[in-house]
């Protein structure tokens, strides 16, 4: 598994949530669990619409599907739940990096 590869999301909120981006850095790929960022359908999105396509939540194109990173919601999951891979974001990799320093830089002041 690489950092920026997306797989379908499993879980209970699949009806909103449509993909897992890995966010983790390689280096701890002998553990068990993976860092992920959801991938939020557009359509059901519950944010504040003006947010939508900041640099805290891009939006991203994955099997014809428009969906926005919703970093807000990072998560550590097993491997075992992870569904199956799709096509990376690693192309768009800068863009998600982006969002998690818009996170945690901005977090304290």
């Amino acid at each position: 598994m690489a950092q920026f590869d997306v797989h379908t999301y499993r879980g209970p909120r699949r009806g909103d949530v449509a993909y897992v981006v890995l966010v983790q850095s390689a280096l701890f790929d002998g553990y068990r669990r993976r860092v992920v960022v959801p991938l939020v359908r557009r359509d059901a999105l519950r944010l504040d619409m003006k947010t939508v396509g900041s640099r805290l939540t891009p939006v991203f194109q994955v099997e014809g599907l428009e969906v926005v990173l919703n970093p807000l919601d990072m998560v550590s999951m097993d491997v075992v739940a992870l569904g199956a891979k799709v096509p990376s974001l690693a192309q768009q990799g800068q863009e998600i990096t982006d969002a998690l320093d818009e996170l945690f830089t901005r977090s304290w002041g």
